[in-house]
């Protein structure tokens, strides 16, 4: 008896129609825009989701005051930040724009909001769709510059290719934190706030932990908690330099900053590296300036000896290092 002849599949054709442009984004499930009859997931969203996954570990580098960009981002519940735009990108805004404003977070958790008078205020603590910060965030800048004065920036994928904000400001101006008690600054006047608003200033204003900038070193902030104080310093020294540098100075039992205090470990942020020291709950921001400045110090001194370390140091090193978080 003769084999019958195995019947072929059907093959679905792989062509894809000429399209010109961007093509736009939209759902996973919906049909592609550039007209295929496929999803988008499967057709030019490929691209997409290849983006979202391409992290830039960091996003800030290049900007003025990256390391206070981590804290604020990170740390800080409550602060702003004056920005520079770079020169010819307010151009085609809509409107004047008399000034743009960073704030750690904003009402609702917008991306950004155009205020009555034209000014912006840009959020910070927002999700991020892309993989890289920066994008996003210059993403919600220039939506915020094309919107109508008295608008928030909805939330929305951001589109890969985009510019960054190293390429939106002005990148030499002084990055120059303001830290606030409260979230009163979303408001042009706090004080008139009623109903739905003042509520939602109550809650985030009840949630806010205290935290204060030190004035005598970069981008190290106080902060108060019931049972214990910290200090976080976020640190631009490469990480596997700083690691052995607080492992010479652990070992030798010069990395407190007085007494009862004492270095517990590390974030990992946005490509930087954040010591962490617990303090006594009477030790105030103030009384951090001298023994901090007194650390940079001899950190100073110890990232500059080329000597190897010692057992001992490698030990304490490992000991930080199992106790380092990644924060992103």
């Amino acid at each position: 008896m003769g084999k019958k002849a195995a019947k072929k599949a059907p093959q679905r054709s792989q062509s894809t129609p000429a399209v010109t442009g961007e093509i736009p984004v939209v759902g996973a499930r919906e049909n592609c825009p550039c007209g295929s009859g496929r999803r988008y997931k499967a057709c030019h969203g490929r691209e997409a989701s290849h983006a979202v996954q391409e992290l830039v570990h960091r996003p800030f580098e290049g900007l003025a005051g990256e390391a206070d960009w981590v804290a604020l981002r990170e740390l800080v519940p409550a602060a702003t930040v004056p920005l520079t735009l770079a020169a010819g990108v307010a151009e085609g805004a809509n409107g004047e724009v008399p000034s743009v404003t960073l704030a750690t977070v904003l009402p609702l958790a917008w991306p950004a909001l155009r205020r009555q008078d034209g000014s912006i205020l840009l959020g910070l603590q927002t999700q991020s769709a892309s993989g890289d910060l920066s994008r996003d965030l210059a993403d919600a800048l220039e939506l915020a510059l094309a919107v109508e004065p008295g608008s928030p920036v909805p939330a929305r994928r951001t589109v890969p290719g985009g510019r960054r904000l190293q390429d939106l400001l002005d990148t030499t101006a002084a990055f120059e934190p303001a830290v606030h008690t409260g979230f009163e600054f979303w408001l042009e006047d706090a004080e008139t706030a009623t109903g739905e608003v003042a509520a939602s200033l109550e809650r985030a204003n009840a949630s806010a932990i205290p935290t204060e900038k030190l004035t005598g070193v970069d981008s190290a902030y106080w902060c108060g908690t019931p049972d214990k104080n910290h200090l976080r310093w976020v640190m631009t020294v490469p990480e596997e330099q700083l690691l052995d540098a607080l492992a010479r100075l652990t070992a030798a039992e010069q990395s407190a900053l007085g007494p009862d205090t004492r270095l517990v470990g590390s974030f990992r942020a946005h490509g930087l590296t954040v010591p962490v020291w617990d303090l006594p709950v009477g030790m105030t921001a103030t009384d951090c300036e001298k023994p901090a400045a007194e650390f940079a110090e001899r950190l100073a001194a110890v990232l500059a000896d080329p000597a190897p370390l010692t057992a001992d140091e490698r030990r304490t090193r490992a000991n930080l290092v199992n106790r380092q978080v990644t924060l992103n």
